[in-house]
């Protein structure tokens, strides 16, 4: 059985171009990013930080920008909770700008930010994160679908639609369920999607991101949902890391990690049957620098200061 590594994230003109292909029938939508040095790719990913820069927001923008200048990265992964605390009104909603835009400005994250909502976007207009204007308001922003798929040759990243899995959250009236009702239907189809897609990838890596948890030591825990259902197929179709956020922490957890872009210092933890590497309750975001057989990654905290490194090797043989 694959062992899958967690990573939690309590967390322009982009060198290389990013184009948007559409599904060829029900299959999850897919976006080619080639990376723009032949054989390595450089990436930064956070969550949980729509703050309008308060909760070290933008002190955490100031160190990935620096960062992401010394790595010239390619793109940013973002684990949702964009937009708190309940996500954009519309597309002209100032609110977008005076957390994304206004924050996120040094010149080296002037590049796509492939997106998922969390459940704090889903009790705003989930679907206004996912209209094409709200990249005319800044063009990097890529919450492209719900879940979709971003091809990057080295590695394939699977953006998961984690909310509508919370049973809880179907039990109140404040999240935006718009084209994701009935439930069960849609869950059952995005695992099959997901299934699929992981069946057929030929990428040396599979990186899952989701906006929450399969397994946290932090306050919010284990996600039961995920668990029983998300889980199963991960391993057993070889994803190597599973990407997420929510809980406001960095952890990297072993079954084979996560990230807080702003509030943390929550100061709950709870136990989890895997194996929990490293755990840090404050604010921060990881680097991940890929080439076909090396991944190395890096958890920073809101000062810059490397918390923990995790490295990763395979061979060929590996790689399907």
């Amino acid at each position: 059985m694959a062992r899958v590594v967690g990573i939690l994230l309590a967390a322009v003109v982009a060198a290389a171009t990013a184009s948007l292909l559409a599904p060829a029938t029900a299959e999850l939508t897919r976006v080619e990013h080639p990376p723009k040095t032949e054989g390595s790719l450089n990436i930064l990913a956070v969550g949980d930080w729509g703050r309008r820069g308060q909760f070290n927001q933008t002190l955490v923008a100031e160190q990935m920008g620096l960062v992401g200048e010394k790595l010239d990265i390619d793109f940013v992964i973002s684990t949702g909770d964009n937009i708190y605390d309940d996500g954009i009104a519309n597309t002209s909603d100032p609110l977008f700008k005076e957390c994304f835009t206004n924050i996120y400005t040094a010149q080296s994250l002037q590049k796509p930010w492939y997106i998922v909502l969390g459940n704090h976007d889903y009790t705003g207009n989930a679907l206004a994160q996912q209209d094409p204007a709200i990249r005319e308001v800044d063009s990097r922003y890529l919450a492209i679908a719900k879940s979709f798929i971003v091809n990057s040759e080295i590695a394939d990243f699977f953006l998961i639609d984690t909310s509508p899995f919370y049973l809880k959250y179907w039990n109140s009236s404040k999240y935006d369920w718009r084209n994701v009702a009935p439930r069960d239907t849609y869950i059952e189809t995005l695992l099959k999607d997901l299934d699929n897609a992981l069946t057929q990838s030929e990428a040396p890596w599979k990186i899952v991101v989701g906006h929450h948890p399969i397994s946290s030591g932090c306050e919010h825990g284990n996600t039961t949902e995920l668990q029983q259902l998300l889980r199963p197929i991960l391993e057993a179709r070889g994803a190597d890391m599973y990407v997420n956020g929510h809980d406001h922490c960095l952890q990297h957890i072993s079954s084979r990690n996560s990230g807080g872009g702003s509030k943390a210092w929550a100061g709950k933890f709870k136990t989890t049957s895997d194996k929990i590497e490293f755990i840090y309750d404050g604010q921060g975001f990881v680097s991940m620098q890929l080439s076909k057989t090396e991944a190395h990654l890096v958890f920073y905290d809101v000062a810059g200061n490397i918390l923990h490194t995790y490295d990763s090797t395979k061979t060929e043989d590996d790689e399907h």
